[in-house]
């Protein structure tokens, strides 16, 4: 009976990415279909094959961990990977879920390009545990403003992510200096904003810098706009 229901299951997959594969070259995008049970891709677009630069041969001999570590910036995947990892806990195959990623594109010389990315549960298996998902992934044009936007907000938080713990030894009224200092302020304007000495200023001056471990105005403005004091 066993060897039936797997028969049929292993039918059903067939079914599925057959009538997926008959017109996902038309979609605006990437359509991905990954296996959970065996952890390997068992579709790609052929649009997403060229953009990888690799063959459907090469990549289906792939883990998904083999997969994802050669194709996607790795510290931008544990940003996402959670929300996915939660979505397939809840099991919700009505459900989609949304995210950025950047995609080491062959025609880029091993630089990334973002993609904004969109998966669902695509069937269960007989004990209706999530089997398949597709992902449909569309590249981001670099040209449109919203792709500018985006991208900058993006970077801000990959910096606000890599500096937190240098920004969480800043004190409250460090802080405030930190603000001054990213508006252009001098000390004299601190001293007389804050109500402190221009010697205090200074001094907090010196220390945000050494506790940062920054050095221009520049510097200090990314900070400043990262943690949103301006």
């Amino acid at each position: 009976m066993m060897i039936n229901l797997m028969s049929t299951l292993d039918e059903r997959i067939e079914t599925l990415v057959s009538r997926i594969s008959q017109t996902a070259d038309e979609y605006p995008g990437v359509v991905i279909v990954q296996n959970l049970h065996t952890q390997r891709l068992i579709y790609m677009s052929e649009n997403g094959l060229n953009t990888l630069g690799i063959s459907w041969e090469e990549l289906s001999k792939m883990t998904l961990e083999e997969y994802y570590v050669r194709f996607f910036n790795m510290e931008e995947l544990s940003e996402y990977a959670p929300k996915i990892f939660d979505y397939l806990e809840k099991n919700s195959p009505g459900d989609v879920v949304t995210f950025f990623q950047q995609v080491r594109e062959a025609k880029l010389d091993g630089g990334f390009k973002w993609y904004h990315t969109s998966i669902k549960i695509l069937m269960q298996d007989n004990e209706g545990r999530p089997l398949l998902t597709i992902i449909l992934a569309v590249p981001i044009d670099p040209l449109d403003s919203v792709a500018h936007k985006v991208e900058r907000l993006l970077e801000e938080n990959t910096f606000l992510r890599d500096n937190y713990q240098k920004f969480s030894k800043l004190g409250d009224r460090e802080k405030d200096v930190l603000k001054a200092l990213a508006l252009g302020k001098s000390s004299q304007e601190i001293s007389a904003e804050l109500f402190m000495s221009v010697a205090t200023a200074d001094t907090h001056r010196r220390n945000i810098k050494r506790k940062l471990g920054t050095q221009s105005l520049y510097d200090l403005q990314q900070y400043a706009r990262a943690f949103d004091l301006i």
